[in-house]
């Protein structure tokens, strides 16, 4: 959402710009050769190759919005990497009171940051908000449609 602060770490905001310079250079470079080769092809109104990268080139373009968003309105976070609670950029392994046998990760965070193969959630999500502050073995209920879901912490990182 334009406007709206993201937290993120050093790390994550210069991957981020790392990415929007490759998108804003090299990406957009390549995607206008691609277009102009599709183009060349003929008739427009039935060129599969010519809609396909003109759809890439949205695609493409809404990314460097995003991320153009992010950067100009982010603010920096540090993680204490010997705190013993949930904070911002954990990785928490929890289980749900009602199915103990299947635990899950969560990263608390911007999905910006977020490690590969891990759920996120943010901290001004219901979970993400009742995690924060909590050390393993704390059980927290949090509100989610479908009601409040209980769950414990079985680990942070």
């Amino acid at each position: 959402m334009a406007g709206e602060i993201h937290r993120i770490t050093k790390e994550t905001l210069e991957k981020l710009r790392e990415e929007y310079h490759h998108l804003t250079t090299v990406g957009r470079t390549e995607i206008a050769r691609v277009i102009e080769a599709a183009r060349s092809l003929g008739d427009l109104s039935e060129n599969g190759d010519y809609h396909a990268a003109k759809d890439e080139q949205g695609k493409m373009e809404a990314r460097i919005r995003q991320i153009d968003d992010v950067i100009r309105h982010h603010e920096l976070v540090e993680r204490d990497v010997n705190a013993q609670v949930v904070q911002y950029a954990s990785i928490v392994e929890l289980v749900y009171l009602d199915d103990p046998d299947d635990p899950q990760e969560f990263f608390v965070g911007s999905i910006e940051e977020r490690p590969s193969g891990v759920m996120v959630a943010s901290p001004t999500s219901p979970l993400g908000a009742a995690l924060l502050s909590r050390a393993v073995g704390d059980e927290l209920g949090y509100e989610a449609p479908s009601g409040v879901l209980r769950v414990r912490i079985i680990g942070i990182r």
